[in-house]
């Protein structure tokens, strides 16, 4: 039986997970999810898939699952993937990182993408201090992260794992929340190379920009 991965194309969160399915060679059935509708929100996605309105959501057969690197992790060891680190210190950094990634970094990206890109299209004011301490909390991420990356192609290790997707997850919205992270120059020629090295990534990236255009044009929001 094959396993559904219900999502918005739009989300990167989601582009974490279908990235992670193909480079492990996972196949997973698509069941669109506009979050832009609300479809999310409904009593029945909460009661069946999660209850707190958000994707993605693996099903694999009876088992449901939700939050990005939850369901990556799932996959990978599902695999006995690389992407989870060849060694027992490796896949402890692989943890760390994505760890990290959630309490120390996503977390403010997506406070900014809610205030610069959510408000514009409900057309509400943003709370510029917000703006303000969420970069500053971003600046400060990405400082450790840019020394970290230094003369690194990846997060851990010499190969791809787990890791590098999550923390890669916020450039999936940068040009769009303009998060600060051009300021860094390690960690985006760092980004450039997953880009340039994984096709899996760069066509989640070009499936995210097409969504997140056509939602914006249709709504009719210049960012």
């Amino acid at each position: 039986m094959t396993m559904k991965i219900y999502g918005d194309p739009g989300s990167g969160s989601l582009r974490r997970v279908t990235t992670a399915a193909k480079i492990m060679g996972i196949e997973l059935e698509r069941v669109k999810v506009d979050l832009f509708k609300g479809e999310s929100q409904t009593e029945e996605f909460k009661l069946r898939l999660n209850p707190h309105g958000l994707t993605p959501v693996l099903v694999d057969g009876d088992f449901v699952l939700y939050e990005a690197a939850a369901i990556n992790l799932y996959l990978a060891n599902k695999m006995n993937s690389p992407l989870l680190g060849t060694t027992e210190k490796d896949r402890s950094r692989v943890l760390q990182w994505m760890f990290w990634s959630g309490e120390q970094w996503r977390t403010f990206t997506v406070t900014i993408f809610d205030e610069r890109v959510g408000k514009t299209v409900m057309n509400l004011p943003k709370d510029e201090n917000l703006i303000a301490f969420a970069e500053g909390k971003i600046r400060a991420a990405a400082k450790v992260l840019d020394k970290h990356l230094e003369g690194r192609a990846f997060m851990v290790g010499d190969a791809l794992t787990l890791a590098d997707l999550d923390v890669a997850a916020p450039f999936s919205q940068a040009g769009r929340a303009r998060f600060p992270l051009g300021e860094f120059p390690n960690l985006v020629a760092w980004h450039d190379n997953l880009l340039r090295s994984f096709p899996a990534w760069a066509e989640t990236k070009a499936e995210v920009d097409d969504r997140m255009d056509t939602f914006l044009a249709s709504v009719g929001v210049t960012l």
